[in-house]
């Protein structure tokens, strides 16, 4: 770890810096659409215009996955912090990967658009990284971000050059792809010594409490995060309502339906700090579409019935049966309510509500997204099982201490230390006993 893992994260960078010299460049004013009275707006009013939306989703990205991942209670610094790691690099590579292969391997101008989209390529992983948190070492996560980034920018580029279908808010080339890889790498790198749980696999009421956090952060600029490349206008305005009551509807859904399932009529936090926000991934694909507010309100019940169903029965069908263990349970936030979101875009076009798309386009787009997340996630898989990406061992998943100076290792330490004063040491061992 002392060697392997730097020169990994040092050779990328240097590839990173070595790739913008050759292939980006800053926005010119030419390159900015016309207003409607046909007059070009400077690229700093273009700039400033998206940026508050940028900034939106970039607060989801950093602070809203990030803090999602701490239910673990010995796992928060890795949660947080190797989100951070996977999101920095995610947003590099994004960048080149999106612009090369829309640019058709030319050099390509950088402006607020493509920094959104870099931002939603990083997403992708944020996603599948919690399908195998805590099982995974930091050299392993930079390297899936590299892969899975590639893989995420040409089915991207196959929905919309191609398939010219319809997707603003992603729940299909995100959301649904996001989750679908992550649960092949799942899949693959399965571990049979943890088929009966892990002592460390569990939480404890803060580190829920912080978990929490994301979720609040999530849940308010969601309506950034569908709406950030919708066309300006109508569209853009549906984006946000759509999303908005559609976000609403599946609060109160989630908190019913997990109510209903649980023993004696009690909540369940793991349900409310996920499904909760299912309604912002399925109505993402029809977002800017023409469906009425009450459908889209809709479209948020339904995922967030069907999340919280799948947190309670699909989750542990699917490490006990077909041998995925999904950590943070991706599949029911990103991966069912993707389903559904590409679903619903079929039934608007085909029932004659939106006219941006076709039926085929629309279901191509969908199973591409699945098909190739899946092949995707199944060979990155086998690329992360070569021993030399130093995977933790069974006994020490979901620890941060594996790679972490923290602090209840430190007061272990002095606690053996015989020079300690008493006082001193009686602190410590609280602290140390409170922690662990």
């Amino acid at each position: 770890m002392r060697f392997k893992f730097p020169l990994v994260a040092i050779g990328l960078e240097v590839a990173m810096i070595v790739l913008f010299h050759l292939y980006v460049q800053y926005e010119k004013d030419q390159n900015i659409p016309l207003h409607l009275n046909n007059t070009r707006p400077t690229k700093m009013d273009s700039f400033l215009l998206l940026y508050p939306l940028f900034q939106d989703v970039h607060v989801m990205i950093f602070v809203g996955f990030g803090f999602l991942m701490t239910f673990l209670k010995k796992y928060g610094f890795s949660s947080v912090s190797i989100n951070l790691l996977i999101a920095a690099l995610g947003l590099q590579w994004g960048t080149i990967a999106q612009g090369l292969i829309q640019s058709h391997g030319q050099k390509f101008h950088i402006g607020i658009k493509e920094m959104i989209k870099a931002d939603f390529s990083t997403a992708t992983v944020l996603i599948s990284f919690g399908a195998v948190l805590g099982k995974t070492s930091p050299i392993q996560m930079l390297i899936m971000t590299i892969l899975e980034i590639a893989v995420f920018a040409g089915n991207e580029f196959l929905v919309d050059e191609i398939f010219k279908a319809s997707d603003i808010g992603a729940s299909m080339t995100i959301h649904a792809f996001g989750a679908y890889f992550g649960l092949a790498v799942a899949g693959v790198l399965y571990r049979s010594g943890l088929r009966e749980g892990h002592k460390n696999e569990e939480s404890v009421y803060y580190s829920d409490l912080f978990a929490m956090i994301g979720t609040l952060f999530l849940w308010i600029f969601w309506p950034s995060f569908n709406s950030a490349v919708a066309e300006p206008g109508d569209r853009q305005y549906r984006a946000i309502i759509n999303t908005y009551f559609s976000l609403a509807a599946c609060v109160l859904t989630a908190y019913a339906v997990s109510s209903l399932v649980m023993h004696r009529g009690k909540l369940e936090m793991v349900h409310i700090q996920n499904a909760t926000l299912a309604g912002g991934v399925a109505v993402g694909t029809c977002a800017d579409m023409n469906i009425q507010p009450y459908i889209a309100m809709l479209i948020g019940s339904i995922a967030g019935l069907i999340s919280v169903l799948g947190y309670k029965f699909l989750t542990p069908f699917f490490a006990s049966t077909l041998r995925i263990h999904d950590t943070c349970g991706v599949h029911n936030l990103h991966g069912l309510p993707g389903v559904i979101g590409g679903l619903a875009s079929i039934a608007a076009i085909a029932l004659g509500v939106a006219h941006v798309s076709t039926v085929t386009r629309q279901a191509k787009a969908l199973g591409s997204s699945i098909g190739t997340a899946i092949v995707g996630g199944l060979v990155t898989g086998l690329i992360l099982k070569i021993p030399c990406w130093e995977q933790p061992p069974d006994e020490y998943c979901y620890d941060d201490s594996v790679y972490w100076e923290v602090l209840y290792s430190v007061l272990k330490e002095n606690i053996n230390d015989k020079s300690t004063s008493g006082n001193l040491l009686t602190l410590r061992l609280h602290a140390c006993n409170a922690y662990v």
